[in-house]
């Protein structure tokens, strides 16, 4: 990330908007310790520098592919650490993917449980539904259960 042209430090409201991080989050960042505590002015105000918004800018992009904070944590410590190897960045990353690929098979199970179901619903006025049926895993609604035989 280039500096800006006029490298004052910003408010928070500005780094959210130069970052589209909220201003929540970015708090709830440095509460983790993924972004150092900025300095503040004589009545408190935050005041972010380049390098601050480009952790936010980092720390976004991290999120935007669905690292954990865990994962970001690490690899902040890893973009901050000049001599650090590029293999260390790779093992994040394909772990990353794979539990990714985990992620997609889990839901794509459900989408074809969930397909295969709604083919076997008729969609219309009688109260059988194998949707239901399923969730409950075939048992009775309660009231039907209450010891009195349904009438059929």
């Amino acid at each position: 990330m280039k500096s800006r042209p006029d490298a004052t430090p910003v408010n928070i409201g500005e780094a959210s908007r130069l970052t589209g991080v909220s201003a929540k989050m970015i708090r709830h960042y440095e509460g983790l310790g993924l972004l150092p505590a900025p300095p503040r002015t004589e009545s408190g105000y935050r005041r972010y520098d380049d390098d601050a918004v480009n952790t936010l800018h980092f720390i976004r992009r991290a999120r935007d592919l669905g690292f954990s904070m865990a994962d970001i944590g690490q690899l902040l410590d890893l973009w901050r650490n000049r001599r650090r190897s590029s293999a260390a960045v790779k093992k994040l990353a394909v772990q990353h993917v794979a539990a990714l690929e985990a992620r997609i098979e889990a839901l794509e199970a459900m989408k074809r449980t969930l397909n295969d179901l709604a083919e076997q619903c008729h969609g219309d006025e009688r109260a059988c539904c194998p949707i239901l049926d399923d969730l409950a895993g075939a048992q009775l609604p309660p009231a039907a259960s209450s010891g009195h035989s349904p009438q059929h």
